[in-house]
């Protein structure tokens, strides 16, 4: 652990990039509302409510944004990080179309996850960029 702490803190950030501890709490209470908001979701897929074309691109985001962790700072790839941000924030924006007819609270819920990622999309490329060799 301390080696990933040790590189992130080495990489080139810019100026208005959060500090590291304010990560966890965010996501924490994201996770919350993905928790909730997707496992409606889910069930209402499961019990043949909703298309399964519905819950694909909430299952895509779950798999991207599981291996964002991994991807940075386990194989500390920034490019690797970048692409899969992209394909959270595109899967995203896919999963909140695809469900806007069926549940608006979804959509609703999920504007602060929206916001937050479009942030890190920003901050990530920035930091890729940043820290290209």
């Amino acid at each position: 652990m301390s080696n990933t702490s040790d590189w992130y803190s080495r990489l080139k950030k810019p100026s208005w990039s959060p500090p590291a501890w304010l990560f966890g709490p965010v996501w924490m209470i994201l996770y919350i509302i993905i928790t909730v908001s997707f496992g409606t979701v889910f069930y209402q897929t499961f019990i043949a409510q909703w298309s399964w074309l519905v819950v694909l691109p909430f299952v895509l985001n779950l798999i991207f944004n599981f291996a964002f962790a991994p991807l940075q700072f386990g194989w500390q790839n920034n490019l690797l990080a970048a692409i899969d941000i992209v394909l959270i924030l595109g899967t995203l924006m896919w999963a909140l179309i695809a469900v806007w007819p069926y549940a608006h609270w979804i959509v609703y819920a999920n504007i602060p996850y929206l916001l937050w990622v479009t942030f890190a999309t920003i901050l990530q490329l920035s930091i890729t960029y940043s820290n290209w060799k």
